[in-house]
């Protein structure tokens, strides 16, 4: 592609040459660059790109973009005749350049983009369920996996020491380019607050911008929560209809920052003066929830076997964005009533018949979420039925909010397992601490195992007859990481080995 096409969505500061440059790639790290790549410098949380704009031109770089003010600096390293460019943002215009790149493939498909702290991966199986059943052919981009259609889409370059939900934009643009040419018509994506801050997104305009909820996460990267939310915000700078969960402050208040950005708000939750509410709720256990759906255009019932009050925030939210749609009430009510469940999602693990107690997984790892899993897990025990809670917290992530898991853990669980959980740079023991530092020791038993092979072992061999066991954290990850490196760990098959072991 030749540059002054690629350059045609962002700013620079300084004119084209003449003879146009032909562009074969694009590269933000030196050792990935390649001959004909354009180089892209990045200001990082760890590293400076423009320190090796010389290395990547030595590897073959035609042309190197660079942040204002820098081009000063690098100019004298580069050979003679190869450019360097100067734009605002290289993190903004580097999203702009793969788009283009990858031929601008967010057009012609209709976006939905999910945000919030937890449920964005329920809501978006969810509402991909309810357009698979009407025959749209829909590709979803998220935390569990990107799907095309029913098929799989590797992720070619994804670190999974990041864990990033929202790709980096070589390979999210890449993705909604297949996408594109394998007939999708609408795209439904996970958006994160980091993709948003790091201008992930900045070429995408979406159709519809759904919000979840917010609660404290990822605070080591924003900081506070103002800085959080207002990173939220941004999805709904670039969307047509808001769907918005409305059942905190936090919700109400992006209501009311949506109205002046999008072309329609739709509220949604349990209460009075909504567009969309769930009335006569019906916890059903471990049956999951029943509730009648209320809106302008449509009343009628919404059955779910997913069990847990967080089912009746997510299937609102996708039944309420479904409706906007145009997708007919029975379309909606058949498909969610079908669903039986999320990988990782309050997963019921198949453990052999021996054994009388039953095993959960689920991707828990913040403390509303882990409130959440326990107030389900509660409501659906019965008499005399323990709750055992398995859960670590993740290292080189936000350490506040580890206390305040370790006292909600032990407040509401009759045995914590306290446990590693991707302690990646960090020393297990470290975390563990500052999980205890919260925890009341009065109100629950409580052991510390730092081995997860070891603690899932434990919590197996040592239930008791009926107990509600819950691996928190993980969820559908079939990983663990530490400061060695990133090692298979698959914990719903190691739940199953051991209850063989022990009760088969």
């Amino acid at each position: 592609m030749k540059i002054i096409e690629l350059f045609r969505d962002i700013c620079i500061k300084r004119d084209l040459p003449r003879e146009d440059i032909e562009v074969l790639g694009i590269s933000s790290s030196s050792c990935d660059t390649k001959p004909g790549d354009i180089f892209v410098c990045i200001e990082g949380l760890r590293t400076d790109g423009h320190r090796f704009a010389r290395e990547a031109v030595e590897r073959g770089a035609v042309a190197v973009l660079c942040e204002s003010g820098r081009g000063e600096e690098i100019a004298p390293d580069l050979p003679e005749g190869v450019l360097c460019f100067e734009t605002e943002n290289t993190r903004r215009a580097l999203s702009f350049l793969w788009h283009r790149f990858c031929g601008c493939p967010s057009r012609g498909m209709q976006m939905i983009g999910v945000t919030g702290t937890n449920g964005k991966t329920s809501v978006t199986f969810m509402l991909k369920a309810i357009l698979d059943s009407i025959g749209v052919k829909t590709g979803l981009i998220g935390t569990v996996k990107c799907l095309c259609g029913d098929k799989t889409v590797e992720l070619r370059s994804s670190d999974r020491r990041a864990k990033m939900t929202t790709p980096d934009p070589g390979e999210l643009y890449r993705i909604l380019a297949q996408m594109r040419g394998e007939g999708v018509e609408t795209v439904i994506m996970e958006v994160t607050s980091h993709a948003l801050a790091l201008s992930k997104l900045a070429p995408l305009h979406f159709d519809f911008g759904l919000f979840t909820n917010l609660t404290p996460d990822h605070l080591d990267f924003h900081g506070n929560m103002e800085k959080y939310f207002n990173a939220k915000k941004r999805l709904f700078c670039a969307c047509d209809t808001a769907v918005i969960n409305c059942s905190d402050r936090y919700g109400r208040s992006m209501a009311e920052f949506a109205e002046s950005h999008c072309h329609r708000v739709v509220r949604c939750g349990e209460g009075q003066e909504l567009d969309c509410s769930a009335e006569h709720v019906n916890a059903r256990g471990v049956d999951g929830v029943e509730y009648i759906l209320n809106s302008i255009s449509a009343i009628f019932k919404i059955t779910s076997p997913i069990p847990g009050n967080f089912t009746v925030s997510n299937t609102l939210l996708a039944a309420s964005a479904a409706l906007e749609m145009g997708v007919l009430p029975s379309s909606i009510r058949i498909a969610l009533a079908s669903m039986r469940g999320i990988d990782g999602r309050l997963q019921r693990v198949k453990i052999c018949h021996g054994a009388d107690f039953s095993v959960f997984i689920d991707y828990a790892h913040t403390p509303d979420a882990l409130e959440n899993l326990l107030r389900t897990a509660k409501s659906a025990r019965m008499a005399g039925q323990r709750i055992v809670l398995l859960f670590g917290c993740g290292g080189d992530r936000d350490k506040s909010k580890r206390p305040v898991m370790g006292r909600i853990a032990s407040t509401m669980a009759d045995l914590v397992i306290v446990t590693s959980d991707n302690s990646r740079s960090e020393r297990t023991e470290d975390i563990t601490a500052q999980i205890l530092s919260g925890v009341d020791f009065g109100a629950c038993s409580c052991v510390v195992i730092p081995d997860r092979k070891q603690a899932i072992e434990y919590a197996i061999s040592n239930a008791l007859s009926g107990d509600i066991i819950l691996l928190a954290g993980k969820g559908h990850e079939k990983y663990e990481i530490n400061e060695k490196g990133v090692f298979p760990f698959d914990e719903e098959k190691l739940a199953c080995e051991f209850a063989e072991k022990y009760y088969g």
